[in-house]
């Protein structure tokens, strides 16, 4: 199969990267200074093990692909705000022997969230989620990293909504052949990516002050955000994978690691802050907790609050961790109490 990387960003270029170290063939798929310094250069990886250098086929759209292959395997990984335009430009495109990507092709959507799954679905045929827990950054064009040991990542995958068939397995199988991944093959990846998306909603609280502040007071905000969250999914019915689990089954294998040269940063929503991209994610985290919450009559002023502070951050370009975690901390409070008083 030829694995087309649709977002080559850090998560994307990661993939592409490993599945090309293996002998995978992968097409790498961006746009402006990152597709330039990919034709240039190469894709750039830096891991554990090393450095690393793919020079791949790199195209803005599938125009420049002529028709694509019966193999073809689309892995989605822009942001979820860019899915829209992702699914138009590549749905549309013919495949060989006739017919539509999206009605032929497979498309993974290996990204944060769950929104991103349910606009494929509304028009590709085959739809397969995928849970990711891979610590990776882009900050520099045609340069992506993974400080993940002694496995890179960890992917659960299924058909979405529900389901598992041959084509995950085979997916599975050539991820788990780069020796890097683990990649479970389960009927309910929507458990998983629930469970993924309670752990994403601190993103924003890392994005708008920095790193992990170690005083109590900013642990138990942390809690605070991911109870609200447990609260809302407990009250729509929507099941998910409790930390329990998923440290049973991840242990030590994603462990994050120094790598020389490379600086550690935040989370995928400081990366967006720091490369000033004027959007993030925080719609589709904290975002949908906010829409089951207002579903659902359970408040969520938490998340509300992390949600207008992400988009405020990324509309004004003001650079992440710039806000103190002590006035977080007093903002997170007033929001707290001015939904008790109401």
């Amino acid at each position: 199969m030829r694995y087309i990387i649709i977002g080559a960003g850090a998560v994307g270029g990661v993939i592409g990267g490993r599945l090309a170290g293996a002998g995978h063939e992968v097409v790498l798929v961006a746009r402006g200074a990152h597709l330039a310094a990919l034709r240039a250069d190469g894709l750039r990886l830096t891991v554990p093990d090393g450095r690393y250098t793919h020079r791949l086929p790199a195209v803005e759209g599938p125009g420049e692909l002529g028709e694509l292959r019966t193999d073809d395997v689309l892995v989605l990984a822009v942001k979820v705000q860019d899915t829209v335009a992702a699914l138009q430009a590549w749905g549309a495109a013919p495949v060989a022997g006739g017919g539509t990507a999206a009605e032929r092709l497979p498309l993974l959507c290996a990204q944060n969230g769950v929104e991103g799954q349910r606009l494929a679905l509304r028009v590709f045929r085959d739809v397969y989620g995928v849970c990711v827990w891979l610590p990776a950054t882009f900050l520099e064009p045609g340069s992506v990293s993974a400080a993940g040991s002694p496995l890179t990542g960890m992917l659960h995958l299924g058909r979405y909504p529900r389901g598992t068939d041959e084509t995950a397995r085979l997916v599975a199988a050539d991820l788990e052949k780069t020796r890097f991944f683990e990649a479970p093959v389960v009927p309910d990846v929507a458990r998983w990516q629930y469970a993924k998306l309670l752990t994403n909603l601190n993103n924003t609280v890392m994005a708008v002050s920095g790193p992990e502040d170690g005083s109590e007071a900013a642990a138990d905000l942390r809690a605070r955000v991911r109870a609200e969250g447990e609260a809302v999914l407990d009250a729509a019915g929507i099941p998910y994978a409790s930390a329990e689990e998923q440290q049973a089954l991840r242990g030590r294998k994603v462990d994050q690691v120094p790598l020389a040269g490379t600086p550690r940063t935040g989370g995928s929503t400081w990366q967006s802050l720091a490369r000033a991209t004027g959007t993030v994610e925080a719609d589709y985290l904290n975002g949908e907790i906010g829409l089951l919450g207002r579903m659902h009559g359970v408040p969520t002023p938490l998340n509300d609050l992390l949600q207008h502070l992400a988009n405020t951050f990324a509309r004004e370009r003001r650079a992440p961790g710039s806000l103190p975690v002590g006035e977080l901390l007093r903002l997170a409070d007033d929001a707290v109490a001015f939904v008790q008083e109401s």
